[in-house]
């Protein structure tokens, strides 16, 4: 399984790899720039976990970061992703083992003939799917290493590569934005705002609607109007061979255990990333290919992802910058100090801006929950505005800007797979993106208003 090829479409527009070192870059000049403070922070000594203590922002005179600390984190951000990047090399490899036994081309063939006519159709399933996955288990980086499989499928029906990461990506973070249930956003919110955990379901569930229909009809449109030659994945009329059957039988056993694992389990990079080897083990031998040459063909995948494995380690030396650097409290605290002498609906709608200009140095919208609710906690509370109004502002400005922030590692991974430019993205990207954000603006205006 090859890769789409990953050229620019536009001349002298930097790629993924260049704009994740600008941003680096540009984040430890910032920490010679904003004075260095920081908030009071306590450690919970039953669940381990480390919160921020409401108005206690001071400044403070800390270590100026040197040239030497600009690159030391770039390897310690590879550090603190290695579990993720070991489950992009390790998934990616036994999707390309499985692809080069042809089953999973002749199977996804069976699926393209069968909607033949109906590709729409295809597009809302996948879309549901991914927006479901979303939803509940937050899903997001594991597609990087589904992304070439993706983008086959979309192709062989007709679709461009943006309609591939936006059906699986984009839907999964409009679902994880505007669930009412993952555990990583709302969930962990409610718990740092005291808040009973799934509260205000339904009106979160009614907007999650209202956002996936939005997206599903803005991407079917842009699909018809951007239509490209079909190129078939495999020959629909081979018979699939009792090998390849076996192979597309552990493949969905697979991934249905994993799905387990991770709703029932909580199961982490880990456990998936075991699971897709032992499944690639179990492909090398099924598929008569040989020992040597299944591993080669195992080892060959992975390359294939190492680019977009890069990405991500990088992303992630950005939060690691500011935090050195002391500036990301600073940066909190600019963002959301402003919001005490607003009327009730505009403070609410500027934590929704804050939250989004926030997620372009803090990456993860689960640390940015801990980051921010108990400093945005009281000051609900001061302003009149609901805490679970604060939690929508957190669930729609922060989680929602993964669709177009260039320090999320999955954006740029999937990105770097599908050979789309930044810049190209940004212009597919911003008109539907708006369009979640008015929605998300608008279900803050009515919490206001309905006393939510």
């Amino acid at each position: 399984m090859k890769a789409p090829t990953r050229q620019l479409p536009m001349k002298k527009f930097p790629n993924a790899f260049v704009i994740m070192l600008g941003v680096i870059f540009l984040s430890w000049g910032l920490t010679f720039i904003l004075p260095q403070g920081r908030y009071g922070r306590v450690t919970d000594p039953d669940t381990g976990q480390t919160r921020v203590v409401g108005n206690s922002y001071q400044e403070v005179d800390g270590e100026t970061m040197g040239v030497f600390d600009l690159f030391l984190s770039v390897p310690e951000g590879l550090i603190n992703q290695a579990d993720l990047i070991a489950l992009i090399l390790l998934v990616g490899g036994s999707f390309y083992l499985v692809e080069k036994t042809g089953a999973l081309g002749q199977g996804l063939q069976r699926i393209v003939d069968l909607v033949k006519g109906r590709e729409a159709v295809a597009l809302v399933m996948v879309s549901l799917l991914f927006a479901t996955a979303g939803a509940t288990i937050g899903l997001q980086e594991e597609i990087i290493a589904m992304a070439p499989i993706l983008i086959l499928f979309c192709r062989s029906m007709g679709y461009n590569a943006f309609v591939a990461v936006a059906c699986s990506f984009g839907s999964a973070v409009l679902g994880a934005a505007f669930s009412p249930m993952n555990p990583f956003a709302v969930v962990l919110a409610q718990k740092e705002a005291e808040l009973p955990l799934m509260s205000g379901a339904l009106f979160r569930l009614l907007f999650l609607v209202l956002a996936w229909l939005i997206w599903t009809g803005y991407l079917i449109r842009y699909a018809r109007k951007n239509r490209v030659a079909p190129e078939p994945m495999g020959s629909g009329a081979q018979k699939l061979s009792g090998r390849n059957i076996l192979v597309l039988f552990f493949l969905v056993l697979t991934f249905t255990g994993v799905t387990y694992g991770l709703v029932a389990l909580d199961w982490g990079m880990n456990e998936i990333s075991a699971s897709f080897f032992a499944l690639a083990i179990l492909t090398g031998v099924l598929s008569g290919m040989g020992i040597d040459r299944a591993a080669l063909t195992y080892v060959e995948g992975m390359k294939e992802m190492t680019f977009a494995a890069l990405i991500m380690g990088l992303a992630s030396s950005v939060p690691l910058l500011l935090e050195k650097g002391m500036i990301l409290d600073t940066l909190i605290y600019g963002l959301f100090t402003p919001m005490e002498g607003l009327p009730e609906t505009l403070s609410a709608l500027g934590m929704l801006v804050s939250q989004a200009l926030l997620h372009f140095p803090v990456s993860s919208y689960s640390g940015q929950v801990v980051l921010t609710m108990p400093v945005l906690t009281p000051l609900a509370d001061l302003v009149g505005v609901s805490r679970q109004v604060c939690v929508l502002a957190y669930q729609y400005g922060a989680v929602n800007m993964d669709l177009i922030v260039p320090t999320n590692g999955a954006l740029m991974g999937i990105l770097a797979v599908a050979g789309i430019s930044f810049n190209r993205w940004v212009q597919f990207i911003w008109k539907p993106l708006l369009l979640l954000l008015g929605l998300g603006a608008t279900a803050i205006v009515v919490g206001v208003s309905t006393g939510f």
